[in-house]
């Protein structure tokens, strides 16, 4: 991969010249990046990490090209597949990513590309990007509202037989595709998917008085299938360890496959014991022991007492908003912890961003404690606009919650509501379709960073605007 930076050509120059123009919202991202180079450097240095000859070899896609397709990726909430078709398509798209007439990559590229960055970048270019903010004068950081969502993973709803059917069904894909490149094949191996299929599917087609009768002897035929299926995977993946005598490409994805056999084993086997403890045992997992996937293994069931989704599979993301839309903060949480916890590093962080503690701190009645209040006051926060959770308020509680101030404080705080909703509608963040723990943040930080860079674009606009009237 050589990251080459891109070349004008001279039909790329006359369609500047004919006023060929980007839509004002990525005009003004476009010049907004153009004026603060420094974010391009943590990408670059991404995209060249672990390269032993980075100025060699082919051209690939250049840091301001991975930024600004990224961004425009979650802006318009295209997967990998329209992206590429809309910048190969467009002379605006290919300007703004910096494409100009050079050939546009396939869809893949550009995951490739993607999945080469860091949510530790990802962070740093959002709190360049603020920073650059408040040097513009765009935001001054005297209100802040927080609250908590949580953004699903990519899986299916977990159930013990659907899990033991992926299983299944996984290892079986797998000592196939193993067979295939082995001359002489992996030997014994009984494929045991239907058997497996029709057990998963009686068991969802049980009724409740049904499942209480036959449940648990279906369920041991479904573990004894899973049992076998794993024993000789296991087996299969020792007697390839000595193959001997095929060309390198070949041994690598043999060594591959015999890496994903091991592990996808060692997943069935913690769902056979959950499956085994739960059902047969009757006892009760805990939370933290259980898994909700094979294949997003890091997935957190997540409870927030909504009537309409009492449970939740993905993780909680912590987001903190100026009073300019701006997402100052965000952090993807481990677990389900209490939303009282966030208060005082949230203060911590807005005063290292903005040298001082907001003057109004708003947030919903599950950030409320004594001492979360105590730690505002102390902070130097003028309105601490955290409705009292349970409890007889005090005459003073009272008062206050019914003030005019903190009224007002609490319609600031609606409006990151509204942020999450344009968050999940908007810019793709309700379900995240990628891979792994680290992938994930990425994304959640992509999702972030679209959208501050369309608020400062807003404002960008608003002020040259007014400063046109002005001098008109």
């Amino acid at each position: 991969m050589r990251a080459t930076q891109a070349q004008v050509s001279f039909a790329d120059l006359e369609f500047i010249k004919q006023g060929v123009q980007l839509e004002p919202t990525l005009r003004a991202i476009a010049e907004f990046l153009d004026q603060h180079g420094a974010i391009i450097h943590r990408i670059r240095r991404d995209l060249l990490r672990g390269l032993k000859k980075p100025r060699t070899g082919r051209a690939g896609l250049t840091a301001p090209q991975v930024l600004r397709s990224m961004i425009l990726m979650r802006v318009k909430n295209w997967d990998y597949r329209e992206l590429r078709e809309r910048i190969a398509d467009g002379y605006t798209l290919r300007h703004f990513t910096e494409f100009h007439s050079q050939r546009v990559p396939k869809h893949d590229a550009f995951n490739r590309a993607f999945n080469r960055l860091t949510p530790d970048t990802l962070q740093a270019v959002n709190d360049a990007v603020i920073h650059a903010a408040v040097s513009l004068g765009l935001e001054d950081g005297t209100k802040l509202r927080v609250d908590t969502t949580v953004v699903e993973t990519d899986i299916h709803h977990p159930t013990d037989n659907t899990l033991l059917w992926d299983s299944v069904r996984v290892l079986t894909r797998l000592v196939r595709k193993l067979d295939a490149l082995l001359p002489a094949g992996v030997g014994p191996f009984t494929n045991r998917t239907r058997s497996a299929r029709r057990r998963m599917q009686e068991i969802q087609r049980m009724t409740a008085r049904e499942r209480r009768r036959q449940q648990v002897r279906t369920y041991r035929a479904l573990i004894r299938v899973t049992e076998q299926v794993v024993t000789e995977a296991r087996a299969v993946a020792e007697r390839t360890a000595r193959v001997q005598g095929l060309d390198l490409l070949t041994q690598v994805a043999i060594d591959a496959l015999r890496g994903d056999i091991a592990r996808h084993c060692e997943l069935a086997t913690r769902v056979i014991s959950q499956t085994s403890r739960r059902v047969l045992q009757g006892e009760q997992v805990p939370t933290e022991e259980k898994l909700y996937s094979i294949f997003e293994t890091h997935t957190d069931l997540i409870k927030r007492g909504k009537v309409l989704k009492p449970v939740e599979f993905g993780h909680k993301v912590f987001l903190a908003e100026s009073g300019r839309g701006l997402i100052t903060q965000y952090r993807v949480l481990s677990g389900n912890p209490a939303d009282q916890v966030h208060v005082k590093p949230s203060l911590d962080r807005h005063k290292a961003l903005f040298d001082s503690a907001p003057d109004m701190y708003s947030s919903d009645r599950g950030f409320f404690n004594e001492d979360n209040i105590q730690t505002c006051e102390t902070a130097g926060v003028t309105l601490t606009c955290i409705p009292q959770s349970g409890g007889k308020r005090s005459g003073e509680r009272e008062a206050l919650e019914k003030s005019p101030a903190f009224k007002r404080g609490q319609r600031f705080r609606a409006g990151i509501e509204g942020r999450i909703s344009v968050l999940f509608r908007g810019r793709g963040m309700k379900r995240a379709l990628v891979e792994g723990r680290e992938h994930f943040e990425l994304f959640v930080g992509a999702a972030v960073l679209a959208n501050n860079l369309m608020v400062i674009a807003g404002l960008l606009r608003h002020t040259a605007d007014r400063r046109r009237r002005q001098a008109a």
